[in-house]
């Protein structure tokens, strides 16, 4: 199983090395804020269960997306609010993760076998992945820890030959925090459905059209 350091060699090669296994259908791990993860094409059904596989999860688990910027978002969502917009902009890259209505025209399967309406989203802060965005388009993303574990925050070198993915981009330890805070938006509003790394305070500075979900 390869294992990239990314704090050697140039982040030019390491992307293109992960966009390569990407476009091919593979899964890779790569580092995010606050733990290690699989990611892998959102418009690819087969690399996306691949990844369900990987963690154990339960049939119906829907995989979240990461995306490069809000113009991605809203290329990719068939309704995204001012007040959405704007939170955005504020808390994005960083751990806002945000539920949105899919465009019509989509076409993936995040492992509700396109049943829900729905699909969850945020901009990270991790420079390899975001650059890697930029190039791949939209990643399908899950924890690389097995369902229902702790965040990874370190690789075991020692288990890498095990796992069944195509290269795992390693950036050394990486410190523990906050899950993300997660909203739900649509027409009718901006939802809270879990705060964490963003208070529902610094969220109001930015827009006071905010509920509970």
């Amino acid at each position: 199983m390869p294992r990239i350091d990314l704090k050697q060699g140039e982040q030019k090669k390491h992307v293109a090395r992960a966009l390569k296994e990407i476009r091919a259908g593979y899964v890779i791990v790569a580092p995010l804020e606050h733990g290690y993860v699989y990611l892998a094409d959102a418009f690819s059904p087969f690399a996306v269960r691949a990844m369900h596989v990987l963690r154990g999860d339960e049939t119906g688990v829907v995989a979240q997306v990461l995306a490069h910027s809000l113009d991605t978002v809203k290329g990719i969502s068939r309704d995204v609010s001012p007040d959405t917009q704007n939170l955005c902009n504020k808390f994005w890259p960083g751990l806002l993760s945000v539920t949105l209505r899919p465009s019509s025209v989509l076409n993936w399967d995040l492992g509700d076998d396109k049943a829900l309406d729905w699909f969850n989203v945020r901009v990270p802060k991790s420079k390899f992945v975001r650059a890697l965005l930029k190039e791949s388009g939209p990643l399908a993303v899950a924890s690389a820890s097995h369902a229902g574990e702790a965040p990874m925050l370190k690789i075991d070198r020692t288990k890498i030959k095990d796992w069944n993915v195509a290269v795992v981009f390693d950036n050394g330890p990486l410190k523990s925090g906050p899950r993300s805070t997660i909203v739900e938006a649509d027409s009718g509003g901006v939802r809270v459905v879990r705060e964490e790394a963003i208070s529902i305070a610094e969220m109001e500075k930015v827009t006071s059209r905010l509920s509970l979900a």
